[in-house]
């Protein structure tokens, strides 16, 4: 999709701009992943919403139906991508007021989903299919989870994992409302999850989806007080958490299996260290994806003191595996979209150099002896809650 301001529903982008203001520390570090100039429309875009797309529940209607039955209401619908019909793009001439995708009965039928296109990139790169035992390890609100189950044709088996109560809640209606009958719902710490799994069940898995918490630089259209939110020890203690999601998430995939690590942040020490980490402790391929959208490659080098390992940051500079560059950024300002992160990896064998008690146990052993729980899992999961509270369906 173009970066048109046709395409751009406008926000009241002064009030925006004058209530929430980039970080210097924030400004400089977009800066230096891709220079002043795009970092200036980086920025600019932040202030506007993002189009107005939503996803066909192919369980219950295809594509052509909806289409007829939404036009019909006055909706002018583009389908922007060949390879995904079920992706519908609401144009702005259709004036639609704030609230109104969510209101319709088609919507209420559980017929769309109401979805920005960079989350829809996971689960289609990924491609589950009829006969996969799937894993999505942080499942809520169910938008990936529902894209995978109508991808499966409700068949297969999806396993859903939340660690919040009220977060099952809002994943359990929207897999009620969508149709999705494959799936079984688990509340439990995606660690814990993982490790309980492969000492009791010991089945592994052909596909798995890590769409992790993060430090959500990439929903600034949605979600403006992540502006204020932004902070580098955040970004650093999300970094461990994340690692360690990962690290016992692929330990459960399948010799030949495909993961998908995702999050809707830039920040290196949440994207590319992280899967950098897998690389040096696994028997893993990070495959290249080919996308309809522009995108950029990973960043293999980082000139800040970031932590890059469980045991000690990073040197400035430090040069990560060259398959990094294979993992995939979208920027806001590319596609007209949110900011995104993903790698695609594929098992080569069972192979781990990590140890079961390793320094991420105590790290977070250390977080919860002061504050109760992992203050990263906590404020990763406000974070997650604001930008519902913006997003409606949404993630």
């Amino acid at each position: 999709m173009k970066t048109d301001k046709n395409y751009v529903k406008k926000t009241n982008k002064d009030k925006l701009r004058e209530r929430y203001q980039p970080k210097p520390e924030f400004v400089e570090r977009i800066e230096k992943l891709i220079g002043k100039e795009d970092a200036k429309k980086f920025f600019e875009i932040s202030y506007f919403a993002c189009p107005d797309i939503v996803r066909v529940n192919t369980i219950k209607i295809s594509p052509e139906k909806l289409k007829k039955k939404l036009e019909e209401k006055g909706w002018i619908i583009e389908q922007p991508y060949q390879e995904w019909p079920e992706v519908f793009l609401i144009k702005k001439e259709s004036n639609l007021k704030p609230g109104d995708l969510g209101k319709t009965t088609e919507h209420l039928l559980g017929y769309y989903y109401v979805q920005e296109i960079s989350s829809m990139l996971p689960v289609f790169v990924l491609s589950p299919t009829e006969n996969d035992l799937y894993l999505d390890l942080c499942a809520s609100p169910g938008s990936k989870t529902t894209q995978a189950g109508a991808m499966m044709s409700n068949k297969g088996t999806i396993i859903a994992n939340e660690v919040s109560l009220g977060r099952i809640k809002i994943l359990n209606a929207n897999l009620e409302k969508c149709g999705v009958s494959n799936t079984m719902v688990i509340r439990k710490d995606g660690v814990q999850f993982c490790k309980r799994w492969a000492r009791e069940i010991k089945i592994q898995f052909d596909k798995i989806l890590v769409d992790a918490p993060c430090s959500g630089e990439g929903t600034l259209r949605k979600s403006p007080k992540t502006f204020d939110m932004w902070n580098l020890k955040f970004i650093n203690a999300l970094s461990s958490v994340q690692k360690k999601l990962a690290s016992e998430a692929l330990k459960l995939l399948k010799v030949g299996g495909e993961m998908i690590y995702s999050t809707c942040t830039l920040a290196p020490e949440e994207d590319e260290f992280v899967v950098d980490y897998l690389k040096k402790n696994f028997d893993i391929e990070i495959m290249k994806v080919e996308l309809p959208l522009k995108t950029r490659d990973g960043v293999v080098e980082w000139g800040e003191t970031t932590a890059s390992s469980s045991t000690k940051p990073a040197v400035k500079g430090e040069k990560l595996d060259d398959e990094i560059k294979n993992c995939v950024r979208v920027y806001p300002q590319d596609n007209n979209s949110d900011g995104f992160f993903l790698a695609k990896i594929k098992k080569l064998s069972d192979k781990c150099l990590l140890v079961e008690e390793d320094r991420f146990d105590k790290f977070q052993k250390r977080y919860e002896s002061h504050q109760g729980v992992s203050s990263a899992e906590q404020n990763a999961e406000e974070l997650k809650m604001v930008v519902e509270d913006e997003m409606g369906d949404e993630e």
